[in-house]
């Protein structure tokens, strides 16, 4: 079993969007609306101070963000 500080350190490495897409879609809550790369896309130009460092996603930095985007943006889905 991952320890606590290892899980904190692997939320913060930074990933392509296909590898975070992946991470989002498998660990996500049932009833969560699942991401797409077009709807990553959205959210990006939606929010372009969260990728200072060009197309990199991080865990820890969009989980988050992206799961409450999704919520309210249902008709996006």
């Amino acid at each position: 079993m991952k320890g606590r500080r290892e899980e904190f350190e692997l939320s913060q490495i930074r990933t392509t969007s296909a590898a975070f897409l992946e991470s989002y879609n498998r660990t996500l809550p049932a009833g969560y609306p699942r991401a797409s790369t077009a709807l990553l896309r959205k959210f990006q130009a939606a929010h372009p101070t969260l990728f200072k460092h060009g197309d990199q996603w991080s865990v820890a930095l969009h989980r988050k963000r992206m799961m409450d985007w999704l919520s309210s943006n249902s008709q996006l889905v």
